[in-house]
């Protein structure tokens, strides 16, 4: 689990050109959905290209905690044998979802209609982390929550025994409670409706029409209409998981920053609800070209050519672009203090509720290294120096977050000086080959207790 033993401090230094082919593990986001979905359906679903994350990889453990037969055939190719919707079985033990908030928050939707009982802990970010906001609309289909003050983990969900349909508005944009509530609903009688007033990315939608459900997706003047029809027969499929444009993220903005760099990232996922960074690094001035555009299992795919952008200019994110890159904000921050100029992120406070608070994370990070950064609670500003006039130099705190870790390693390649932070175990929650993949590139990477 990333958020136990000893940490492992990690040292980025500036780098000469990035070049050659990122091959970027699997998308984690269709990874988690792929294992959850596979052991609600009836027969065998066979997974190609998994993220074998540590996320992930707990998520495959919970689902045979609760009685589905998981396999890993290696070389990222995995089966689950499914129990159907509404056989999830009672498992003898806690559940240990280690960091993964999507984790964690997606099991509790798919058990939370079935008769069991089923704990839930993590390490220490995530029990720190509000489960509130998944097991508030939980309650309204009749499962009960105890845990911690502040509604935290380690916590019990009683699954409800006679669940009702529900018509629930997300709060605040985020996938992971839309997604808790639709696996909820599909063990409960009836009609369930979700509607939510920003999109956010549909992974879990979109999958669940491939495993057979019967569900419609509508955009209406109130926003977003998810309705589900309760209690199908989710047949098993088969899966080739696209590879991550969050992970995809770290090698593109490394190249955009680090002089004389070209690198392609192959196969990365485009789905609208996802894209956004890529998106706002070509308004700022990015070369960043998509090559073979395609359709890949529903998904749009293409392969991505970064190269060095010393002219990057900072700009006004749009605040209805958050949702589509709400992981990607620290390491646009990275590439906005080679910008010039101020690049304003508005409509981001769902960033302090993620692994770690990340606009406070990043922003004594960011400003440890020489860079100015305003904040408030929903917004922060980056000013940015220009491509070769980040100092850099300082060693910082990675609070059990794989992103921020990431994000503060590619801003060392570039940087007057080295950059540290004090712990790299987090990246292997969803980016495990990050440090050979980026020293492939051309990276200079160590661990001190190498």
């Amino acid at each position: 689990m990333s958020g136990h033993g000893t940490p492992i401090p990690m040292t980025s230094r500036p780098c000469g050109p990035l070049k050659g082919s990122a091959h970027v593990p699997g998308d984690k986001s269709i990874s988690h959905r792929s294992l959850i979905l596979g052991a609600l359906s009836v027969g065998t679903t066979r997974v190609t290209g998994l993220l074998e994350g540590d996320d992930v990889l707990d998520t495959a453990r919970a689902m045979r905690a609760f009685g589905a037969t998981v396999t890993d055939h290696g070389d990222g190719n995995w089966s689950v044998q499914g129990v159907g919707v509404g056989g999830f079985a009672e498992p003898e033990n806690v559940i240990d979802c280690g960091n993964s908030g999507t984790g964690v928050r997606l099991i509790m939707g798919a058990m939370a209609t079935s008769p069991i009982t089923a704990t839930f802990t993590g390490d220490a970010s995530l029990n720190g982390r509000p489960m509130g906001r998944v097991t508030d609309p939980l309650a309204l289909f009749g499962a009960r929550a105890t845990g911690r003050a502040g509604g935290r983990l380690p916590m019990t969900i009683e699954g409800a025994r006679d669940p009702l349909p529900v018509h629930y508005t997300v709060p605040v944009p985020s996938a992971q409670v839309k997604s808790a509530v639709l696996l909820a609903a599909l063990n409960a009688p009836g009609e369930t409706v979700v509607i939510e007033k920003e999109a956010t990315r549909d992974h879990t939608e979109r999958m669940l029409a491939g495993f057979g459900a019967e569900i419609e997706v509508e955009d209406t003047d109130e926003g977003r209409v998810i309705t589900l029809q309760g209690q199908p027969e989710l047949t098993a499929q088969d899966i080739v998981v696209p590879r991550d444009p969050s992970s995809a993220a770290f090698p593109v903005c490394a190249a955009l920053i680090v002089p004389g760099s070209d690198v392609l990232v192959p196969g990365i996922g485009l789905n609208p609800t996802r894209a956004g960074l890529f998106t706002t690094l070509r308004e700022m001035g990015a070369d960043l070209t998509y090559e073979n555009e395609r359709i890949e299992g529903g998904e749009p795919v293409a392969d991505l050519r970064a190269r060095y952008s010393p002219d990057m200019q900072g700009i006004a994110v749009p605040p209805d672009r958050a949702a589509s890159m709400i992981d990607e904000y620290p390491v646009l921050s990275v590439v906005a203090s080679f910008a010039t100029g101020v690049t304003d992120m508005q409509g981001v406070k769902e960033l302090r509720v993620k692994e770690s608070d990340r606009i406070d994370a990043m922003a004594q990070g960011l400003r440890a290294c020489g860079v100015d950064v305003a904040e408030g609670d929903d917004w922060w500003q980056v000013t940015g120096l220009g491509a070769g006039n980040v100092p850099g130099g300082a060693t910082v705190a990675s609070r059990l977050d794989h992103r921020i870790a990431m994000a503060f390693m590619v801003m060392g390649m570039a940087a007057q000086k080295p950059v540290s932070v004090d712990d790299g175990r987090p990246i292997t929650t969803s980016f495990p080959i990050f440090e050979p993949l980026m020293a492939e590139l051309g990276a200079q990477l160590v661990r001190s207790n190498a």
